[in-house]
């Protein structure tokens, strides 16, 4: 049964544009355990053996085989409530991530998510970076951005954490929308 939770979000997201072929990860909480996807695995084709079991604080033989992002996922888990987690690369958040602070989504996606942190500015970011400042972030909120890498949404199943990342990606397509429909104030028009 886990298996088929991992392997509908994992292709939702690769045919929503939201991962490619070889990014995003998933993992879920079983205790004291965490199981997540392995290091670059494809979501889009998940099989048994793309699924890793391993400690949420400690490591075991099968923690090498673990997605990259293993040591953020482990931070959320240890820090937070949540059950679930899903990491993607959604193109236009990640836009938006490169220029703002926040990103407020539409009104219509405001009440599911709400304001959006991009955190990471000024910061080195690579894989498994920023675990603990991205644990705490999610404190307060269902996602949040990576500055010009990610999101990670949290959620008690995978299917609310993707349904989150639906979301603000939803959110952040209509405001790149908006904003390329403002007019270029150094254009001039002529009557």
């Amino acid at each position: 049964m886990i298996l088929s939770q991992f392997q509908s979000v994992g292709r939702d997201l690769f045919n929503r544009g939201l991962v490619s072929s070889h990014s995003g990860n998933l993992s879920v909480r079983m205790g004291e355990n965490i199981v997540i996807t392995r290091r670059g695995t494809q979501l889009n084709s998940l099989e048994e053996n793309d699924l890793i079991e391993t400690g949420i604080c400690k490591n075991n033989r099968a923690t090498p085989l673990a997605s990259i992002e293993l040591p953020v996922h482990r931070a959320i888990y240890q820090q937070t409530a949540s059950q679930a987690i899903v990491h993607a690369h959604p193109p236009h958040a990640i836009a938006l991530s490169l220029t703002e602070m926040e990103i407020i989504p539409t009104n219509e996606w405001l009440p599911v998510i709400g304001r959006v942190p991009v955190i990471g500015w000024n910061m080195e970011v690579g894989p498994g970076g920023l675990a603990d400042i991205i644990a705490q972030a999610l404190k307060e909120h269902r996602i949040v951005m990576v500055h010009g890498h990610g999101s990670f949404a949290i959620g008690q199943l995978l299917e609310e954490a993707y349904a989150f990342t639906t979301a603000l990606e939803a959110g952040c397509q209509v405001n790149c929308l908006l904003k390329s429909l403002q007019p270029d104030p150094s254009r001039k028009t002529s009557l």
